[in-house]
Order: structure tokens, then sequence, then C-alpha cells
């Protein structure tokens, strides 16, 4: 059973100071880095998905969204958080990079070569990932949402998420779907 670390969307627009700041999203930073060195000590994966996009989408408040400007591609804002630690050979695959994509999953994420996150899960043989980052009620849920429907085991590393809660109750709901999907969710 091999397994990956799927670390989603840690960057600075999303943590404090950021354009669509999550409370708290730098907090995941550390946990994050240490599950990294874990799962590479144990030969398994990491990657990292990033929202990535144009200056000109649907999914801004400005075209017709519900969301701030954040994360334009190749903007501080979009970089990751920068005391995040990605391990030597951690995938990095984008999201949202399509006028038409709001992009909430890493399952809709690609490398710069277009290879998909479930492609390279499947060709490396996963069938456990874990996951981490921001936000728990939007983009971590879809990601493992769809990691449920693509036959993974998931595994939510709630130690590792921090949500945006629009209303006080969203992450709470959010953990509770996931769940009800047949994710499984560690403390640590």
């Amino acid at each position: 059973m091999a397994k990956a670390l799927i670390v989603v969307d840690v960057q600075n627009d999303f943590c404090p100071g950021g354009t669509l700041a999550v409370p708290e999203g730098d907090a995941v930073v550390d946990v994050l880095n240490a599950y990294a060195r874990d799962f590479v000590a144990a030969g398994a994966i990491v990657v990292a998905t990033r929202d990535w996009h144009p200056t000109d989408t649907r999914h801004f408040q400005q075209f017709g969204g519900i969301w701030p400007v954040h994360c334009v591609q190749d903007t501080p804002g979009a970089a990751f958080h920068p005391n995040l630690t990605l391990p030597e050979g951690t995938l990095v695959l984008s999201k949202g990079a399509h006028p038409e994509a709001d992009g909430y999953s890493g399952f809709e994420a690609r490398t710069a070569e277009g290879v998909s996150l479930l492609e390279i899960l499947q060709k490396r043989g996963v069938s456990d990932v874990y996951v981490g980052g921001l936000a728990t009620d939007y983009c971590v849920k879809a990601t493992v949402l769809d990691a449920r429907k693509n036959g993974f085991r998931a595994v939510l590393l709630r130690n590792a998420v921090r949500g945006v809660n629009l209303q006080p109750w969203d992450s709470e709901q959010a953990i509770a779907a996931m769940v009800q999907a047949g994710a499984d969710v560690s403390d640590g």
C-alpha cells in the first residue's frame, strides 16, 4: 500500500496578511513540514497543490465569483508560505488556472507538463492519501471527497488544516461530509 501526502494550497494569500487569509492559516506550516519529513523518510511521495488563477477568472468577485482576488499566477500571493519546507522531489500541481475554473479540488490540478494528480497517484500505485492544508471547508474538502470518489483511502490530517469559515460551523460540516464519504480523520 503506497501512501502520498497531499499538501493543499499553503500559499501566502491564504495565510495571515494575504488577500484571502484563513484564520491561523500559517499554523499548519510546521505540522505539514513534519509530516512531509516523515512521509519522505518512509519512501512516500509528497504532492503540493496550489491555486494558480489568471487575473481574469469567474472565480473572483469582480467577474461574478464569491472570492476576492487571490493566488494570481506568478505573484507573491500565489507563492507557497516562506516557511513551508517542501522536500526535494515534491510534485507541484496547479489548479484554477483556466478563467472558467474554480479549481477547488487537488484532483483538478496538473503539473506544468499537464499530468493530473490522479494519473500521478495511479502510476505510483498509491492507495492511501493523507491530506492537509488550506482551507478545510473548500479545497481540502474537495480534494478528500474526490480522493474517495476515485477509490483512494483518504485520511484528513485534522491537526494540519484550517478553514475559511464564512459561517462559524463550515469546517465542522466539511469534516462531517468527508467522514460521511468514508474518509478517516487523524489528529496526528
